[in-house]
């Protein structure tokens, strides 16, 4: 019996819950415990309604802040990749992709189409609010780390060299708030010793 437009959209719902249950390596501001991929969804599409005015481009911010509360829904059946995870990102791409094509099959055809596509937009980082958004995925871990004192950078001997790349995209979503990341969260951290300076950063 084919399942009614209900039922798909109620299984869909009830899927994305397991969300909840992965992991990242991002700490809690206040250091007592790793933060869930719905946490982290939650929190940047807060943050992106609250620093929306420091995009380089207008953004919709609805749209931005629906992006990021689905961009990490794959990782319930692809797990979460470590920023810094060299080996996982080999394969990254693969399973995320095959994780996407099993979810939004889940939805009524109009709704997952729609939230596929979004997705997609999300990977490609080429619209407005695609790159404000990942300066949000990028900038809500890192201002948590700040948070809990560097715990995961110093867990994870996390050199500057790999933030620097990691956010190589930043710059043009927001100018305004990657130049605050640097000076404010960045540079002292790397004084403080919380972050290898392997680029010389604080010579620049």
């Amino acid at each position: 019996m084919e399942k009614s437009r209900l039922d798909k959209q109620i299984e869909f719902s009830t899927e994305i819950d397991k969300e909840k249950e992965i992991f990242r390596q991002t700490y809690l501001a206040d250091g007592s415990r790793k933060e869930n991929d719905a946490e982290h969804a939650w929190h940047a599409a807060i943050m992106t309604y609250l620093l929306a005015e420091y995009a380089n481009e207008k953004i919709d911010v609805a749209k931005t802040m629906m992006m990021l509360l689905i961009h990490d829904i794959v990782e319930v059946d692809a797990g979460d990749t470590y920023a810094y995870d060299e080996v996982g990102k080999q394969t990254q791409r693969e399973r995320e992709q095959k994780a996407a094509d099993r979810l939004y099959r889940l939805l009524p055809q109009d709704q997952g189409k729609a939230l596929r596509a979004l997705w997609d937009e999300f990977e490609e980082g080429v619209s407005a609010e695609a790159k404000f958004a990942r300066v949000m995925d990028n900038l809500q871990p890192m201002m948590l780390n700040v948070a809990s004192d560097g715990k995961a950078w110093v867990e994870h001997e996390v050199a500057v060299s790999k933030i620097l790349k990691r956010n190589k995209c930043t710059p043009l979503g927001s100018e305004i708030l990657w130049n605050y990341a640097k000076e404010k969260w960045i540079k002292p951290n790397i004084e403080a010793g919380k972050i290898i300076d392997d680029e010389g950063m604080l010579g620049k």
